[in-house]
């Protein structure tokens, strides 16, 4: 049997545009919007800042599908509280940045 991708590993091309709006998102988490609307009034997760005033108007980038799916995947995996599973994703993407940053300067010396 395989197990289905997981959110961390799973390569993808982060767009900076806000493109997506709240039922895209929700979709794409496996998630009703109610639980989008909900971490963006916990700030777990954030609209763009261009975005309209009412959650039909809000808009999302890729980079917030991504922190989203991870959200979702600590809080359905690991029964996780929505703030703690925000502060572990955090941390993934620390960690990404940290590697890449490495990766980068190490580059430079050869």
């Amino acid at each position: 049997m395989t197990a289905a991708p997981s959110p961390f590993c799973t390569p993808c091309e982060v767009l900076d545009t806000a493109a997506l709006d709240i039922a895209q998102l929700a979709h794409a988490c496996a998630q009703p919007t109610g639980w989008v609307v909900q971490r963006v009034q916990e700030e777990v997760l954030h609209i763009d800042g261009d975005s309209g005033q009412g959650d039909s108007e809000w808009r999302f980038s890729s980079r917030t599908l991504l922190r989203a799916r991870r959200i979702a995947h600590l809080e359905t995996a690991y029964d996780a509280d929505p703030q703690l599973a925000a502060l572990a994703a955090d941390l993934m993407e620390e960690v990404q940045t940290l590697r890449r940053l490495l990766h980068e300067r190490g580059q430079e010396r050869h």
